[in-house]
């Protein structure tokens, strides 16, 4: 077992020397704080698979990691201490910017520091989680980089904080629960390049992106900003991960800027994609505004390029910048005493080129004594943030005075609680996170005047812009309005009322006029549509105004609703008529063969349900909404009590022993109509409760519809309802028709078959137009089906008997149903059974 781990530890070692050089610094403290830092600025990647190592040292990016260690240790020498008997480690990773390197290099950080063997375990086996003795990271750099590693870290919870990755996406905290960064978000980088194009009253611009993360998405946001601004975008090129200077996306970008009338070209990509352009556009000659984002508007790399100066002005963003305090000083006595695996790195590589070794600032030699000179006040000031945030965070979580901490003891999650709700002030920069863990920090406008310089630029700072604010200049940049313009858009084309002037085609902007939807308007030459309000629309005559649109219901006055009332009107007028004859005649043996006092049940649930009728007429209201789960229950009860009645007529006239036995127990007309109505009540009142019944209001073209909301749930609620309804429907039809050869002088269940049947028929059609229709008549088609479905009931059921009170006297006695029965038997050579 242990030369097991022996080997494994020696491949380990061997695996991370040949595939990544080893560049690597370490210092064992009580608290250790990982650092994800290119250093190197490329791989040897090629499409083939292999050991990945990585080349181009950059002196910039190796002071990035000094400002990470000389923070940590001005905490440490802090005097009164800032943690008292604690200290800082770090763990400090070169990733060259490289994903891949970059992932192996966050697990190593996540390795619990007690047994170097043991990194995470999966959650199915029976073990916890090792804490890792990294509490939290500081990197990377790129934003592509840092969305990788992002998802690692938030497995264990530890906080990781970028000083340089921009990307809107990484605000998304249900995707990085535990980024944070000491830099503004692309989403105010993009707003404060809108306001520089408008300051300057460009109307064409040209987009440079690249096929990851930061580019990408920044060249979206831009592209956005630009079109719901009206300000014409000749072209957007997203630059492949491939991208170099052999490549025929180089050549046909290039060709694209030559022929392209553009005032200015944005460059939102990474600076090892600016600098091709950058070289290839001055061997081409090609004067423009360029306007940098903050990976490149202060680069060394890219401003020293030899005949930068020809390519005209640039303005760039940075994210505000300040002096490392001390920082400088430490660079100067950097080899008094200090030592760690990446400086001693950087002395080798210098030992190694004896090139440059003169030391002056204006030329920048490699040379040690020189190496302040490349110290920036961007990046390297965000460095120093994040460890200052982070160990105030550990202050305020372990409770430290100038004493003794009350607390050792924490987990990644508390510390990453803690950093997310601090404010501090760090060398006149205050900085606290918002809910997306973003900085409310603004951004400095550097410019690259090349007017005064015979080699090379001179970069100054000229403005600045704060988030959601205008931009504010300290000097007047007049004289750059119009510098190296190809040509200015004269936009004098005269549009009629209700047209825009806008780009005709993607391939260049060439205008032409263009109608408004119908939802916006414009005035004559306009540059832009105005959007009418949500209740207003632009009509086709009078495209330069808004007017309201017209509210859409059913209303009383429209025919259909007056042909519903009328209707309804006749059958409750009818309904009381017929309840008032039977409540004359109720002791004759006509009213018992309809059920006796079941039928003013019957009755009143179909009254109520012809009441009903009026809430589908008019302007919705949360009172007129409930039509339809209360005709659930009114129909119910009337259903059930047509079963009661259906089932006394089945026993008073069954001459078959077994059926009279069997539907004899169901003989209970009560319990009956109590038990089928109730489950619909219940049905219809959790309905009511948990869908709560209001008005919608659909905003159309030139209309907006009111209706009754429908929730997805409603369709569920509507479905049940109607299919245990037709159920009990469909029981009754089937009841009635097997006992129409009962001798039954009044006919009740060949009646109620047909009543049944119409029932069944008119739901059947009612559901398909139910579902598919739209619009004000929706309503009135819910009434009608209503309507029509309970006039069947009366019609067919309850009228027929009213007739036979009236005007058929002779066959309403006693005597005249014993005879009618006993011939009926007789015609059968039954035995005569009479009823009950």
């Amino acid at each position: 077992m242990l030369l097991l781990k022996l080997i494994l530890t020696l491949m380990g070692v061997f695996h991370s020397r040949s595939v990544n050089n080893d560049l690597h610094a370490y210092l064992p403290g009580d608290i250790m704080i990982g650092g994800l830092l290119p250093i190197h600025q490329k791989t040897n990647r090629t499409e083939e698979p292999g050991p990945i190592s990585c080349k181009e040292f950059n002196i910039h990016l190796f002071l990035h990691s000094q400002v990470m260690i000389y923070a940590i240790q001005e905490i440490n020498r802090r005097t009164p201490r800032l943690l008292p008997n604690l200290t800082l480690g770090y763990d400090i990773y070169d990733t060259c910017g490289d994903v891949s390197l970059a992932i192996r290099a966050a697990l190593q950080l996540l390795k619990n520091q007690s047994d170097p063997q043991r990194c995470l375990i999966p959650a199915y086996i029976n073990s916890s989680l090792p804490e890792p003795k990294t509490k939290a990271v500081i990197g990377e750099r790129y934003s592509e980089v840092s969305i990788a590693v992002a998802r690692i870290l938030a497995l264990p919870s530890v906080t990781q904080i970028s000083y340089a990755s921009t990307s809107e996406l990484l605000s998304m905290k249900y995707k990085f629960p535990t980024f944070l960064r000491t830099v503004s978000s692309d989403k105010y980088q993009t707003q404060a390049i809108l306001e520089l194009v408008k300051n300057f009253t460009w109307q064409s611009v040209v987009i440079v992106g690249s096929d990851d993360e930061y580019g990408k998405y920044g060249s979206d946001s831009l592209e956005k900003h630009f079109e719901e601004n009206n300000i014409c975008v000749d072209f957007v090129e997203i630059l492949p991960g491939n991208f170099n200077e052999n490549s025929s996306t180089a050549k046909d970008l290039i060709e694209k800027i030559t022929t392209s009338t553009a005032e200015a070209i944005i460059m939102f990509t990474k600076d090892a994609n600016v600098r091709i352009i950058l070289e290839a556009v001055i061997k081409q000659n090609i004067t423009r505004n360029w306007i940098a984002s903050d990976t490149w508007s202060t680069s060394p790399k890219i401003s020293e390029i030899k005949g930068i100066e020809l390519i005209g002005p640039v303005f760039g963003f940075i994210f505000s910048q300040n002096e490392v305090p001390g920082f400088q000083n430490y660079v100067r006595s950097l080899f008094n005493g200090t030592s760690n695996a990446i400086l001693r790195h950087y002395l080798l590589s210098i030992n190694n080129s004896k090139e440059d070794m003169e030391c002056n600032c204006q030329e920048k030699t490699s040379k040690p004594n020189c190496l302040h000179c490349y110290i920036d006040h961007g990046e390297s000031y965000g460095i120093y943030l994040a460890v200052q945030v982070i160990a105030e965070g550990l202050r305020s979580l372990l409770k430290c005075d100038h004493q003794s901490c009350e607390r050792t003891r924490f987990t990644p999650f508390e510390l990453f609680k803690e950093i997310s709700n601090i404010k501090i002030t760090v060398n006149n920069t205050t900085i606290n996170f918002d809910a997306n863990g973003d900085p409310s920090l603004g951004y400095d406008i550097m410019l690259w005047n090349t007017s005064e310089s015979k080699g090379g630029v001179d970069i100054r700072k000229v403005g600045e812009y704060w988030p959601n604010k205008n931009i504010s200049f300290s000097e007047d940049l007049s004289q750059w309005r119009n510098y190296g313009n190809v040509s200015v858009f004269n936009c004098s084309k005269k549009c009629q009322p209700g047209q825009i002037l806008k780009s005709k085609e993607r391939g260049g902007c060439c205008h032409e006029c263009s109608d408004c939807s119908s939802e916006e308007y414009s005035f004559g030459n306009d540059t832009k549509c105005l959007k009418c309000k949500e209740w207003e629309y632009s009509p086709e005559d009078k495209r330069n105004t808004c007017v309201n649109k017209t509210d859409e219901f059913l209303e009383w006055s429209d025919p259909f609703a007056i042909i519903l009332s009328i209707m309804a009107v006749l059958s409750i007028i009818v309904t009381v008529l017929i309840a008032i004859i039977i409540g004359v005649h109720c002791g004759t043996p006509i009213v018992k063969a309809i059920g006796g006092c079941l039928c003013f049940v019957e009755l009143a649930s179909l009254l109520l349900s012809f009441c009903l009728t009026f809430t589908f007429i008019g302007k919705p209201t949360a009172h007129s909404c409930v039509g339809i789960p209360l005709f659930g229950i009114t129909f119910s009860l009337c259903i059930s009590c047509i079963l009661a009645n259906l089932i006394q007529i089945m026993v008073g006239f069954s001459f078959d022993q077994r059926i009279y036995l069997r539907i004899k127990k169901l003989n209970h007309p009560v319990a009956v109509v109590v038990i089928i109505s109730g489950v619909q009540v219940g049905l219809s009142i959790a309905w009511l409760i948990l869908l709560p019944h209001s008005p919608l209001k659909v905003q159309k073209a030139t209309t907006i519809l009111y209706q009754c909301k429908m929730h997805k749930e409603f369709f569920i609620f509507f479905a049940v309802t109607v299919v245990y309804n037709s159920f009990w429907g469909f029981v009754c039809f089937i009841i009635a028709f097997r006992g129409r050869q009962l001798p039954d002088i009044y006919k009740n269940t060949t009646l109620i078959t047909l009543s049944m049947v119409l029932f069944l028929i008119i739901w059947i059609i009612f559901l398909p137009i139910f579902l598919t229709m739209e619009g004000k008549y929706k309503s009135a088609i819910s009434g009608m089906a209503i309507l029509i479905s309970c006039f069947s009931i009366l019609g067919c059921h309850l009228a027929p008997k009213c007739y036979i009170i009236l005007f058929r006297k002779d066959i309403n006695n006693q005597n005249a149903i014993s005879e009618y029965i006993r011939k009926h038997y007789e015609r059968k050579n039954l035995p005569v059974v009479t009823s009950s």
